[in-house]
C-alpha cells in the first residue's frame, strides 16, 4: 500500500529538509583535525548527548524488531529498554570517569593502554567487522523493508535511498553533523511514534488512547508479563510454529543473568554509544547527557512494542512479525501525520546508520590505518581516510542487506551474535577497569575464547537459552582472566600510598559473598542445566568473582598497565544524583506493576 500524495510531501519534505540541515552543518566549519571528524571537537552539550544517544539506539532494530517482538511475545521485550536505563546510570558514574580521565578516541585505544597493541588490533578488527557485517547491514535491511512495505517499491531501492540520506551529511560531517542532526531527529522521532501508538491504541479503546490500554491488558494478559516461566510459548508468525518464550528472556535470568552482560558491553563497552560522552565539553557534561538518555529510555516502550501488541489484539493480516509497524501506519494513522510518522522512522533509521558508520570509520581510520599502515597519517589524510571507509562500510551494508529476509526476529539475530563477543569484552574491560592484576595475555586469550566458547553452547546445548550463554560464557571467561592473570607473574610493584579496604570489612563481605556463590554453585551442580538456573546462578558467581577481586585489589602486585582508581573519581553532582533517583523510582513502579 502506498503513502497518500499528502503524506509523500510531508515524507520527502522532512527528508529534505535534514539533508540539507546535516549538509549545511557538515560545511559550517571546516573539519580538518581527527577530534573535529571523530569527536565533534569536543564540544557537546549534556542534552546533545543524551538525545543523539536515543537517536542512534533507537531504530529500525527498536522500531520494527521490537513492536515484531511485542507482536508475538508481548511487553517482557520491553526489558532491554528498561534495564538499560539503569545500565546507563551505572556507565555514567563508574565507567566515564576512567575513559575521559584517560583522552582517549576509541575504545580500541583505552585497551591498547590497559593492556598492549595486540588486544587493541584484536578488538579493532572484530568491532569493525561487526558494526558493517551486522549492525549496519541489519539496519539497512529493517529500513528498506519498512519502505518496501509503506511505499510498494523493492527492498534494495529502499536500502539505496537510506545509504544516499546518510551519507550525504555523515560521510563529509563526521560526527558533529551526525549528532546535531540527531538532536531534531530524536525530537521527531519520539513524537512520530507516540502518534503510531497513540492511533492505533486508541483504535482498539473505540477513540479513547486509555480504554485502549485497558483493552490490551483484558484481551492478551499474557502478553503484559515482564518475566516468563519455563512453561509460556508464543506463535512465530513467519514459520506458524510453536516456540519457547523462555528461550527469548529467560525468566528472573533476565534481571540477574546474562542481560546484564549485554546491556553492560553496548553501553558500556561499545564505540557506538561511548562516542558521544568523549565528545561532551567535560564528565559532568557527559554524566548528565547519559542519565538523560536513561530516561528517554523509560519512555520508549510505548513506542517500540505497545503498537506491535495493539496489531496482534487487531488480528494484523501480516507475514512477519517484524511487519506489524508498517501495517499501524498503513491502516490506522490518519493522513499527514502518516507521513511524519515514517518520516520519523526514517529519522531513526538514518541516526544509527550515521552513528554506525562513523564509529567504523573512526576505529578503521585510528586502530587500523593510523596504526597499522601509516603512522605517520596526517590529521588531514586521517580526516579522508575515514570518510572512504565510511562510504565503504555503507556499500558493504547495502550488498549485504537484503540477505536478512529469510530471518523472523531481526532483533533477537542481532543480540544473538553480539552475544557471542561481547562476554569476553565485558571481562576484559571489567577486570581491565578495577582490577590491577590483570594482564595483557590474558585478555587476549579470554577475548579469543568468547567465540568459540559461545558457539561451542549454541551447537552442544542449543536448549539454553542465549542471553543464559552470554552469562555462562561471561563466567568461564572471567575465571580464566583471574587464573592466567594469577599464574603469568609479569607484575610491578605497587604504587606508593594507595588506598586499602578495611580488613575486616573485606573478610566479612567475601564471606557474605562466599555464601551466594556457595549457595548457587550448589544449585548449579544439582540441576546443572535446569530452567530458571543456569543464567542467574553463571552471572552471580562471576559476579561474586568480580567483587571478590575487587576487594582483593590491593593485595599482591599490580600489572604494569594498571589503572590508579580513588574515590574522588566516582563523585557526581545533585543534578545527576536526583536524576538517578527518578529513574530507579520509576523503574521499581514498573516491574513491580507487571511482574
Amino acid at each position: 500500500m502506498q503513502l497518500p500524495t499528502i503524506d509523500l510531501i510531508v515524507f520527502f519534505g522532512y527528508i529534505l529538509a535534514m539533508m540539507g540541515f546535516g549538509v549545511w552543518i557538515a560545511n559550517r566549519e571546516k573539519t580538518e583535525s581527527a577530534q573535529d571528524y571523530f569527536l565533534a571537537s569536543k564540544a557537546l552539550p549534556w542534552w546533545a548527548v543524551g538525545g543523539s544517544l536515543i537517536a542512534s539506539n533507537i531504530s529500525t532494530e527498536q522500531i520494527m524488531g521490537m513492536n515484531g517482538s511485542g507482536f508475538e511475545i508481548g511487553l517482557a521485550i520491553a526489558s532491554y529498554e528498561l534495564m538499560a536505563a539503569i545500565t546507563l546510570i551505572l556507565v555514567a558514574k563508574y565507567f566515564l570517569p576512567v575513559f575521559l580521565k584517560k583522552g582517549i578516541y576509541t575504545m580500541p585505544q583505552f585497551l591498547e593502554m590497559r593492556y598492549n597493541r595486540t588486544v587493541r588490533t584484536i578488538m579493532s578488527v572484530f568491532w569493525v567487522a561487526l558494526f558493517v557485517l551486522i549492525n549496519i547491514t541489519s539496519v539497512l535491511y529493517l529500513g528498506g523493508l519498512a519502505i518496501k512495505n509503506l511505499m510498494g517499491i523493492p527492498l534494495f531501492i529502499g536500502i539505496l535511498g537510506l545509504v544516499i540520506y546518510s551519507a550525504s551529511f555523515s560521510i563529509f560531517g563526521g560526527l558533529k553533523a551526525v549528532v546535531w542532526t540527531d538532536v531534531v531527529q530524536v525530537v521527531v522521532l519520539i513524537f512520530g511514534g507516540f502518534l503510531a501508538s497513540y492511533f492505533v491504541v486508541s483504535a482498539v479503546g473505540d477513540g479513547s488512547f486509555f480504554h485502549g490500554l485497558d483493552v490490551l491488558y483484558e484481551k492478551t494478559p499474557e502478553r503484559f508479563n515482564m518475566i516468563f516461566s519455563t512453561s509460556d510459548t508464543y506463535t512465530e508468525r513467519l514459520s506458524g510454529t510453536t516456540q519457547s518464550s523462555y528461550n527469548l528472556l529467560p525468566g528472573i535470568g533476565v534481571l540477574l543473568g546474562g542481560m546484564w552482560i549485554a546491556n553492560i558491553y553496548y553501553w558500556g563497552n561499545n564505540q557506538y554509544i561511548i562516542q558521544r560522552a568523549l565528545a561532551s565539553k567535560n564528565l559532568g557534561e557527559a554524566q548528565r547527557g547519559v542519565a538523560f538518555a536513561a530516561f528517554l529510555k523509560i519512555l520508549m516502550p510505548i513506542i517500540v512494542i505497545v503498537p506491535g501488541i495493539a496489531a496482534f489484539v487487531l488480528n494484523a493480516d501480516i507475514h512477519k512479525a517484524d511487519e506489524a509497524f508498517p501495517w499501524v501506519l498503513n491502516n490506522y494513522v490518519g493522513i499527514g501525520f502518516k507521513g511524519l510518522t515514517f518520516a520519523a522512522l526514517v529519522a531513526a533509521i538514518g541516526s544509527s546508520i550515521s552513528s554506525m558508520v562513523n564509529s567504523a570509520s573512526t576505529i578503521f581510520t585510528l586502530d587500523i590505518y593510523k596504526e597499522l599502515i601509516n603512522p605517520e597519517a596526517s590529521e588531514k589524510t586521517q580526516v579522508r581516510v575515514g570518510q572512504l571507509s565510511a562510504a565503504g562500510a555503507l556499500l558493504i551494508g547495502a550488498l549485504l542487506g537484503p540477505l536478512l529476509g529469510n530471518l523472523g526476529q531481526v532483533i533477537q539475530f542481532i543480540q544473538e551474535y553480539t552475544g557471542f563477543i561481547s562476554p569476553g569484552v565485558v571481562a576484559i574491560f571489567l577486570f581491565g577497569m578495577f582490577w590491577k592484576r590483570t594482564t595483557a595475555k590474558a585478555a587476549v586469550i579470554v577475548v579469543i575464547l568468547a567465540i568459540p566458547l559461545s558457539t561451542a553452547f549454541k551447537l552442544l546445548l542449543p536448549q539454553i537459552p542465549f542471553i543464559d550463554r552470554m552469562a555462562i560464557t561471561f563466567l568461564i571467561c572471567s575465571f580464566v582472566l583471574v587464573i592466567l592473570s594469577i599464574i603469568e607473574g609479569k607484575q610491578v610493584k605497587a604504587a606508593d600510598g594507595q588506598e586499602h579496604t578495611s580488613m575486616s570489612f573485606r573478610l566479612g563481605l567475601i564471606a557474605v559473598l562466599a555464601g551466594i556463590a556457595g549457595v548457587t554453585g550448589v544449585k548449579l551442580i544439582v540441576e546443572p542445566f535446569a530452567a530458571g538456573s543456569v543464567g542467574w546462578g553463571a552471572f552471580t558467581l562471576a559476579l561474586t568473582l568480580v567483587l571478590c577481586v575487587r576487594l582483593l585489589n590491593g593485595k599482591g602486585v599490580p600489572d604494569a598497565k594498571a589503572i590508579e582508581l580513588d574515590r574522588a573519581m566516582f563523585r557526581t553532582d545533585r543534578v545527576f544524583s536526583v536524576m538517578t533517583l527518578v529513574i530507579c523510582l520509576i523503574l521499581a513502579a514498573i516491574y513491580a506493576a507487571l511482574w
